[in-house]
């Protein structure tokens, strides 16, 4: 009877943990996930101690973007740039979970990253978008009447699409709920896994019921925001102690080792 073939083989066989030889890996993505928190708590403090931007109205959007056109950069990107980072954390989730379910691990991976990749591909914030920037220099440099309704129409378009329900919001949410799921079967503590599960169930109903409660969507964003800075200690220290872990090579075979015999006779 032939036995099928064993083809999970690599570097680090005989390791029943995750995969040492990531361990660059874990600690980049642990710094990365820190980095994600600090950025967004940063966003949160400067919307509290500054004038915040108008949620509607597109004259008025504009013209608030022109008095505080620095600070509105600063606060679009501490909200945007954040998903650079989100996503190497998200690549170094996988080799610390696959070894626990390679495929739901490379789901989460793959589904999280690209949600937080499409952030930056489609770059609106829930308080605004870059574009708006340009639209103000232009609503403010001309005074023509019909384009500057042109430029304030066009802000309506951008606000609309801040308050509506697009793909990003529940992919990321879904990503961070199966990652979790992966994380109850070990590698993370269990609080850490339970944190997002809870997280991931509450983030894709704050999205479905965006547009009904606005205030659910605001408070379901905070879970998110710990469970991030909890995988990034956790990814961190991972790393730290993988390091220490020697990689085993594997075996050679004793096939290979007849064949190698037989050339030399």
């Amino acid at each position: 009877m032939v036995r099928p073939m064993n083809t999970d083989r690599s570097h680090s066989v005989g390791v029943a943990g995750p995969d040492p030889s990531w361990h660059l890996l874990y600690r980049i993505g642990g710094i990365s996930a820190w980095i994600v928190v600090a950025m967004t708590v940063a966003a949160i403090i400067l919307a509290i101690a500054t004038p915040p931007p108008p949620t509607v109205g597109g004259t008025a959007t504009l013209s608030y973007i022109a008095a505080h056109r620095t600070l509105y950069i600063v606060y679009q990107q501490l909200w945007l740039v954040p998903g650079v980072f989100a996503m190497v954390t998200y690549l170094a989730l996988y080799p610390a979970l696959k070894h626990l379910d390679k495929s739901l691990a490379a789901l989460g991976a793959v589904v999280g990253g690209s949600a937080w990749a499409l952030t930056l591909a489609i770059p609106t914030t829930t308080t605004g978008a870059p574009a708006l920037v340009y639209l103000s220099e232009q609503f403010t440099a001309t005074a023509d009447p019909a384009r500057r309704v042109a430029f304030a129409t066009a802000a309506e378009t951008l606000i609309a699409q801040n308050r509506t329900t697009v793909v990003v919001g529940p992919l990321t949410t879904v990503g961070l709920l199966i990652v979790s799921i992966v994380m109850l079967k070990g590698v993370f503590p269990k609080a850490v896994a339970y944190l997002g599960v809870a997280a991931g169930v509450l983030g894709i109903s704050a999205e479905a019921l965006r547009m009904v409660f606005e205030g659910f969507y605001g408070i379901a964003a905070v879970l998110p925001l710990i469970w991030m800075g909890a995988v990034g200690w956790n990814l961190y220290r991972l790393g730290r102690s993988s390091a220490h872990v020697p990689v085993v090579q594997p075996a050679p075979s004793p096939l290979g080792a007849d064949t190698m015999e037989k050339r030399v006779r």
